[in-house]
């Protein structure tokens, strides 16, 4: 059985640890109320904040600029204002998924832990389950479900595969290209590569 983590971590390179921070996180999960997934906090420590492959947003709960604790209650607030029961069926999650009731920022709700420059949300589902899974949404309205973790989700990203609907593919040959995020308005964005990996 492939651990995802680790290969998610051989493809981006050795691990930062520039803001790997323990009471940033009981911060954020005491603010939130919720505990997010191991294997996040593990990734988001180790590289965030970065934008991988050019799209993809982790931020980091140590940091002030990029810290998700904001970015999370502005997506709750912005996704419980949707009237779901004026969507067309094709497009309701709800009926895609067979969910009871479709709520954010809950403990048994989704919660936004990821986005992109081109509008697509990764939530996780009901963060308190023992195997909580993910629904993306691909910024146009449709959603795609994943049972798996954030880790096997990173990994299969990185790779090339569709991870937030079908022809949602992120892939670039060669080496994950990087960019650390600027902390100021005065720094510039810093690129860099993960090491080579036969792709």
């Amino acid at each position: 059985m492939t651990d995802y983590l680790a290969a998610a971590m051989a493809m981006l390179g050795p691990a930062r640890n520039r803001y790997a921070d323990p009471c940033a996180w009981d911060r954020l999960h005491a603010e939130r109320g919720i505990r997010l997934p191991t294997d996040y906090q593990t990734l988001v420590d180790a590289y965030a904040p970065i934008q991988p492959n050019g799209h993809l947003y982790p931020h980091h709960p140590a940091t002030e600029r990029w810290n998700p604790g904001q970015d999370i209650q502005d997506t709750i607030r912005a996704w419980s204002e949707v009237s779901w029961d004026d969507l067309d069926p094709d497009e309701d999650p709800r009926l895609l998924f067979g969910l009871t009731e479709l709520s954010f920022g809950t403990r048994n709700g989704l919660w936004p832990i990821a986005s992109t420059d081109r509008g697509e949300t990764l939530f996780l589902v009901a963060a308190d389950d023992a195997a909580p899974g993910l629904l993306a949404e691909d910024g146009e309205g449709s959603w795609a479900r994943f049972e798996m973790s954030f880790a096997e989700w990173l990994y299969r990203y990185l790779i090339g595969e569709d991870m937030t609907g079908p022809h949602t593919s992120a892939f670039y040959p060669g080496p994950v290209q990087l960019c650390r995020l600027p902390m100021t308005a005065d720094e510039r964005p810093e690129p860099w590569n993960g090491p080579d990996r036969g792709m």
